[in-house]
């Protein structure tokens, strides 16, 4: 076969040279924008996008794409995780929802290890292919929230939760926090390269879609996550002219937004709902049966349990969840999973800071998908995220995009395959 039909690529352990075939590369990336633009259809079990991920799988093997040896931290503290949990079915196994449980927890797992392969050459087209994937599936289950809360098609209402738009989700605060990281990743290329109106147009709709998702705990997601997002824009800006276009651009966003709020809040429906959100406190937080009660209830299981309860345990015995995904760590994978889940997450979001930090063609992807996995890690102190699947595509992202900046450090420091000039300017998302 004519060696035209193939693309070059270096390992990422560093090693010589493997090439794959330029079809399989091309298939691979095709199988990727489908399984991105489809990942925001998640009210069925298994959804298209859990079947198309096996596919992916399967086409990274085919288009070899490399495990570098940097992702081994990663991928030990995953199988740590998931060995806690494992080690939990012991006393629960016999239930066939526990297995499926587990079985999700393992899918996930590698989910987050096959993107971090994915992604960790900085391959600038396939995040791009990302990008636009994310920004149609988003698109679609805004879409499908408008047409629901304001009932707009018949049979519309399965797109509601208890008059919250759950849209294309089973949970509204699920939906509402799968909005954050391409609503980030538009903000960012206003700032660092210029607001355009289509641009414009789409923010305006996810922001919509967002508030309309009534969940406060997305709400705080992305004002946490959108303050990291401008505080790491202004710490790595090159030049004043930047910096103060961030400040301007911020204090403009922070105008739009309460007009969007406004223009909301002019509909009935949506004011009503507000009012009843907005409490900082709600009947299900406090008293006996509440959630502040059910952690209360959750630290004292931890403790007296090592091996944990295993899935669903807790909510059987006690008749409600704590909604919070530490103490579920520890419920459900043990001591041992539920160390190395929070070990993931502290690592991840030390080494994600320090990379981001450098200036490379990737870095303002890795910057927004860190300030998303940021506000996510807080959320998950109040919502149980250890099956979102968004959370485990940033995990990837940014073990990927970390291990990417690593190599084209080194790779910089030896004068091999990158300019130290001009080779490494950063590319707006």
């Amino acid at each position: 076969m004519s060696a035209a039909l193939y693309t070059t690529q270096a390992p990422l352990g560093g090693g010589g040279i493997v090439r794959s075939p330029a079809l399989a590369q091309r298939l691979l990336n095709i199988t990727l924008f489908v399984t991105m633009a489809l990942s925001s259809i998640a009210f069925i079990e298994p959804s298209p996008h859990d079947a198309l991920m096996f596919v992916l799988l399967t086409m990274c093997v085919a288009a070899r794409v490399p495990f570098d040896r940097r992702l081994v931290p990663l991928l030990i503290l995953t199988v740590v995780w998931l060995l806690g949990g494992l080690l939990t079915l012991v006393q629960v196994g016999d239930q066939e929802n526990t297995i499926q449980y587990a079985g999700t927890s393992i899918y996930l797992g590698t989910a987050s290890i096959m993107f971090a392969c994915l992604f960790s050459e900085g391959d600038l087209t396939r995040l791009a292919i990302l990008r636009r994937a994310y920004l149609l599936a988003a698109l679609l289950a805004t879409l499908a929230g408008y047409l629901g809360f304001f009932h707009l098609v018949p049979g519309s209402q399965i797109f509601l939760d208890n008059e919250r738009v759950s849209a294309t989700f089973k949970d509204p605060n699920v939906y509402g926090p799968f909005l954050i990281f391409p609503l980030l990743l538009l903000i960012v290329g206003f700032m660092t390269r210029g607001i355009r109106i289509g641009g414009l147009i789409i923010v305006a709709a996810l922001l919509g879609g967002l508030f309309l998702s009534f969940s406060r705990g997305a709400w705080l997601h992305f004002a946490l996550s959108l303050a990291v997002a401008v505080t790491l824009l202004f710490a790595v800006s090159p030049s004043q002219r930047m910096r103060n276009r961030i400040v301007l651009l911020t204090a403009g966003a922070g105008i739009v937004v309460a007009l969007l709020v406004i223009a909301l809040t002019s509909i009935e429906s949506v004011r009503d709902m507000l009012l009843v959100r907005a409490q900082a406190i709600q009947p299900y937080d406090v008293g006996p049966g509440g959630r502040f009660w059910f952690q209360q209830l959750a630290l004292t299981q931890i403790l007296e349990h090592p091996n944990g309860l295993g899935p669903f345990e807790f909510s059987r015995i006690f008749g409600g969840q704590q909604h919070d995904v530490y103490m579920q760590g520890f419920l459900v994978y043990g001591w041992l999973g539920g160390a190395a889940y929070m070990t993931l997450v502290l690592v991840t979001l030390v080494i994600g800071v320090r990379a981001v930090l450098i200036s490379t063609p990737w870095q303002y992807y890795l910057l927004a998908a860190y300030a998303a996995f940021v506000g996510e890690v807080v959320e998950g102190f109040v919502v149980d995220t250890d099956h979102w699947r968004h959370f485990f595509l940033l995990l990837g992202l940014i073990w990927g995009l970390t291990v990417a900046t690593i190599n084209s450090c080194r790779r910089r420091d030896y004068s091999v395959g990158a300019d130290a000039g001009g080779a490494l300017l950063p590319v707006a998302p």
